[in-house]
């Protein structure tokens, strides 16, 4: 089971959030994976090629959970990887996730999940506007 301590996971959620003092935590204490998972949620195919060729497998089934990958979460549950595989129903909409991670004082991962999926809402927005699409200005 992959478990990580509070405070890394506290610290990959302010990298999330964009802070790189965070970044530069992360990298200085040897955990790569999870300044790489920052972009693998966005679907960036080279941190999640890090991911799988380090073999971060619980992170990156965690990452294809997230985009709605029946697979991938059914791999998280038979690894017994139920912290990652809440955080991805949780960021899918399922709000007894929380409830779960909450329960289980995994209030880091949630706060976690919850820095993923506003990131993931706020990068889904961009370029959405009146004035961008097939319209243009006369």
């Amino acid at each position: 089971m992959l478990v990580y301590k509070q405070e890394e996971i506290e610290k990959a959620t302010q990298w999330v959030e964009g802070e790189m003092s965070a970044k530069h935590w992360l990298q200085n204490n040897k955990l790569e994976e999870l300044v790489q998972l920052n972009d693998a949620v966005s679907r960036h195919s080279k941190s999640f090629e890090y991911l799988l060729v380090n073999k971060h497998l619980t992170l990156a089934s965690f990452v294809n959970a997230v985009w709605d990958d029946k697979k991938a979460f059914k791999l998280l549950m038979e690894q017994k990887e139920y912290i990652w595989a809440a955080m991805a129903n949780y960021i899918n909409g399922d709000d007894d996730a929380a409830l779960f991670l909450a329960k289980n004082k995994l209030n880091h991962y949630l706060k976690l999940a919850q820095a993923i999926q506003s990131k993931l809402r706020i990068e889904g927005d961009e370029g959405t506007s009146i004035f961008s699409g097939p319209i243009k200005k006369v």
